[in-house]
């Protein structure tokens, strides 16, 4: 009886070996919306909040209040003053290269630069959030 016993459990372990099969996962159906990323202005919104920014500027629309930086609701009169052509081209290089410009009465090399750290597409997605606030 005792010489039994180990052949009885070796074959029940080697029954279960040589049918296996490869399950297939079934797709799941979905009710409603597939959420999506947002994209465009509220893209912007996103990343404005992300990383960082209104710890620094102020801008109504983010509902930020930082004070280290320019109150990002004077733009456009930022972006006069500074001579860098259209106001999207000054925001964009001011994310990028932020101490091309700096707007008078804040110190230079405070603000990070983006370039690098968030995509051409992200920051463009920033651009038109800052933008078209302003």
């Amino acid at each position: 009886m005792r010489r039994l016993l180990p052949l009885g459990l070796l074959v029940l372990a080697l029954a279960g070996c040589g049918k296996a099969t490869v399950q297939q996962p079934l797709p799941e159906t979905v009710i409603g919306t597939v959420p999506k990323a947002p994209t465009g202005s509220a893209a912007g919104k996103a990343l404005f909040i992300s990383n960082g920014c209104g710890g620094c500027h102020t801008f109504k629309a983010a509902g930020s209040t930082g004070k280290v930086g320019p109150d990002l609701d004077h733009l456009t009169a930022d972006a006069t003053k500074a001579h860098k052509g259209a106001l999207s081209a000054y925001v964009k290089q001011s994310i990028e290269d932020p101490n091309a410009y700096v707007v008078p009465g804040f110190p230079p090399n405070v603000m990070p630069v983006f370039k690098g750290k968030l995509s051409d597409a992200q920051i463009n997605e920033l651009v038109q959030f800052l933008t078209a606030q302003s």
